[in-house]
């Protein structure tokens, strides 16, 4: 089968048509279901777009200390954003909280950090389709980066983000 140029618009359109409908529209919250392996954008409790993500590479459970692999269970804060990660776009979560870090310290243990919603590894962005297959950050929940895009725009800091198992 030869690929018109009609296609190829079309195929374009396709693939930006995501970012085309909820260009533009602000969540007041961001869920995150691990059992489902999806992120959640809300609205007013309301969830008005989903996008499959990945988790650390070691995903049951809570995190407990650093180098565990574990992503985070419970309530935080998007407190900022970082344009020029090593990963495509991240938005921090506000992990360790004041619960964790006491936990931590019970056990002797660092509790790690550095915790992000993120897109793909810079440079690595057309392994996207089977990374995103696999578990594979060190704790932080991974999108494809055009699903990174429209995260980015609907999150603003201080956005709660609740992490479900």
């Amino acid at each position: 089968m030869r690929l018109t140029p009609f296609f190829i618009l079309i195929s374009l359109l396709l693939l930006s048509l995501p970012s085309l409908v909820f260009s533009g529209k602000k969540a007041d919250a961001v869920l995150v279901d691990k059992s489902d392996a999806k992120l959640y954008l809300m609205q007013q409790g309301q969830s008005y777009a989903a996008y499959p993500v990945t988790f650390g590479a070691n995903p049951k459970g809570h995190k407990q200390q650093q180098g565990d692999e574990r992503t985070p269970e419970g309530s935080y804060l998007l407190d900022y954003k970082n344009a020029n990660s090593a990963y495509y776009k991240s938005i921090h979560i506000s992990y360790p909280n004041a619960q964790d870090s006491a936990n931590a310290r019970k056990r002797g243990v660092n509790p790690g950090g550095a915790i992000m919603i993120h897109g793909q590894t810079n440079g690595w962005e057309w392994a996207a389709p089977l990374a995103q297959l696999f578990n594979w950050t060190n704790g932080c929940i991974a999108l494809q980066n055009h699903h990174m895009d429209i995260v980015w725009e609907a999150v603003d800091p201080g956005t709660p983000i609740k992490i479900q198992p």
